[in-house]
């Protein structure tokens, strides 16, 4: 009798405890077996763990007072209490609002461009394929990048809105998550390394499950990247260059350190301002350029043109450069789409090895003698 009850003793002591342990909260415990998913990209992490990941954006405009993370969740998967805090999206998704022509192309690439429903300013996609579904009405107008329209969304109730920020005060950001809806923040924009830039494939992958075919897809411009590369790695750089137009009495070229200066180094070619230090543009006056560039071999011109008669009416000042007046004037923005988007501004970022060869084709002809532009054109 004795050793019977014993047993009933332990038998309930030992439900106890495990009662007492099933109550206890899921702590969220780093593995550090499971390795950052993306190598290039400087503002993103992704970090798979059973069922659900773990996606951090860093820096996602100049100077952020913060970065941000998201949790996206596979049915019944269960998330540590310590990470309940963060934003908590359902994946993979099957509707979605996104507010950047860049991420057009990773949305057709995986083939879940179906899966758009909404975008602000239609007229900016200048995918033929994106545009056919505007065009039958799947994805709507939801207003302008600063003003979307929130009634619409919130009639529209998609399960994610991918945004962007340019500094700290983002209202209309704070208004779409006080509405309820799901928001998260990117920031591919920031990256200045070609295939950093590309890779944000990943986190579109892991928003609709088809991280392997996000993985592949990557790989092969990585592949194509570097195939491009070891085409000019005996090249010097002796191709003298200027960029960029006037705008607003400024004449804007990218510092060195930007993504458009990375392609014309990785291009082999002697891009003026490479050695100004920093990203995005330096704003200098018409008599600096003519100062130091008068005598450039090719100028990549940021203009919508397609004629020199053209460019030299927007400024009677162009034909000054030795450029212009050998015919070596380029841009990469002058293919539209059937509403006048720009081609390059949605293509480009995706496409970082086919921006190169574009760069290889105008400073080392002779090594692409059969290769037809992509993005860049020669004006007439």
């Amino acid at each position: 009798m004795k050793f019977s009850i014993s047993k009933i003793l332990f038998s309930l002591l030992f439900i106890s405890i495990l009662g007492c342990k099933k109550n206890e909260k899921q702590t969220f415990t780093e593995n550090n077996s499971v390795k950052n998913t993306i190598e290039y990209a400087s503002g993103l992490s992704i970090y798979k763990y059973e069922n659900y990941s773990i996606v951090k954006v860093i820096n996602p405009w100049p100077n952020a007072n913060k970065d941000f993370t998201y949790i996206l969740k596979e049915k019944n998967a269960i998330i540590p209490d310590s990470l309940q805090k963060h934003t908590s999206i359902q994946v993979p998704l099957q509707s979605i609002v996104v507010t950047s022509t860049t991420i057009i192309p990773y949305l057709e690439m995986l083939g879940v461009e179906n899966r758009l429903v909404g975008f602000p300013h239609t007229d900016y996609i200048s995918s033929e394929k994106t545009r056919k579904l505007i065009d039958n009405g799947s994805i709507k107008n939801v207003g302008q990048n600063e003003k979307l329209n929130m009634e619409q969304l919130i009639e529209m109730n998609p399960e994610l809105i991918v945004t962007f920020g340019i500094d700290n005060n983002n209202p209309m950001i704070d208004n779409l998550e006080k509405s309820g809806i799901k928001v998260l923040i990117q920031g591919d924009w920031m990256e200045q390394s070609p295939l950093g830039k590309a890779e944000w494939i990943k986190l579109y992958g892991a928003l609709f499950g088809k991280e392997k075919k996000a993985k592949s897809i990557f790989d092969g411009i990585v592949k194509n990247y570097t195939k491009a590369l070891e085409l000019v790695a005996n090249k010097k750089p002796e191709t003298t260059v200027l960029y960029g137009s006037m705008y607003q009495q400024q004449w804007y070229v990218a510092k060195g350190n930007s993504w458009v200066a990375q392609f014309m180094k990785d291009a082999k070619s002697n891009y003026l301002w490479s050695d100004v230090e920093g990203t995005g543009s330096l704003g200098l006056s018409l008599e600096a350029i003519l100062d130091k560039a008068k005598n450039a071999n090719v100028w990549i011109a940021a203009c919508h043109f397609q004629t020199l008669s053209e460019f030299e009416n927007s400024n009677p000042h162009y034909s000054q450069f030795d450029a212009f007046k050998q015919k070596n004037v380029y841009t990469f923005e002058s293919k539209l789409g059937a509403k006048g988007g720009t081609i390059y501004y949605e293509l480009a970022p995706s496409r970082p090895d086919l921006v190169l060869k574009d760069y290889i084709k105008i400073f080392h002809s002779d090594l692409l003698p059969d290769y037809t532009f992509t993005f860049a054109q020669k004006l007439n």
